[in-house]
């Protein structure tokens, strides 16, 4: 991120960080971000406004759920509002030595899992 990013620091003591950047949102434990482990995907807004910092914070609790025994791993979560939906890259930085290509595997099966995508559009659509 450029030095132009604004750094809004979590609610209260979870020391989870909110780097805005225009349309790009980033959520992490950590600052610099790092992605040794991404996985993306883009979710329809249809003209819905969202509220991209709950929706990274519900991206980011369901990848920690599935992922959270992988030693080492510090999730962040990315999105980028476009024109065609909310482009989300998830993953984070990797500590340790882990199975790549089953954490690769995870996480793309978090952001493919239908149930999961639709609650996160609801959590986060903000109703006028």
């Amino acid at each position: 991120m450029s030095g132009a990013a604004e750094h809004v620091r979590g609610k209260g003591r979870d020391g989870w960080h909110l780097l805005r950047e225009g349309p790009v949102l980033t959520l992490t434990r950590r600052v610099p971000v790092r992605f040794d482990l991404s996985a993306c995907t883009v979710l329809p807004t249809s003209g819905r406004v969202m509220a991209r910092a709950r929706l990274a914070r519900q991206i980011r609790q369901d990848v920690w759920r599935r992922l959270q025994r992988l030693r080492g791993f510090v999730p962040a979560v990315r999105l980028e509002q476009r024109a065609d939906g909310m482009h989300v890259t998830a993953g984070g930085a990797l500590d340790a030595a882990a199975p790549l290509s089953w954490a690769q595997s995870a996480l793309a099966e978090v952001l493919a899992d239908p149930a999961s995508r639709q609650r996160w559009i609801r959590h986060a659509q903000v109703r006028t």
